[in-house]
């Protein structure tokens, strides 16, 4: 279990603020949006560690992160199997 450090989000709020302001401009490489969600994923997973209030609606926000990571990198591998 790993909790946010010093001047990482505490609370489902601070992470969704967190998520906002590193979200990558439209148009950005699928490489750069899957770093994006898999990051996402592990804060919002330390933090439902931490803001137990919102413990099951940050662990929603842990799977909906996944799926999209997993989904940005079936596209990477769909891509790199049609330029081969």
């Amino acid at each position: 279990m790993t909790t946010p450090g010093r001047n990482e989000p505490q609370t489902l709020k601070d992470a969704h603020a967190v998520a906002s302001a590193r979200r990558p401009k439209p148009g950005s490489n699928l490489e750069t949006w899957l770093k994006f969600h898999q990051a996402n994923a592990r804060m919002y997973r330390a933090v439902s560690d931490v803001d137990r209030g919102h413990h099951h609606e940050l662990r929603y926000w842990v799977g909906y992160e996944e799926r999209k990571a997993e989904e940005v990198a079936a596209q990477i591998q769909k891509n790199k199997s049609q330029a081969s």
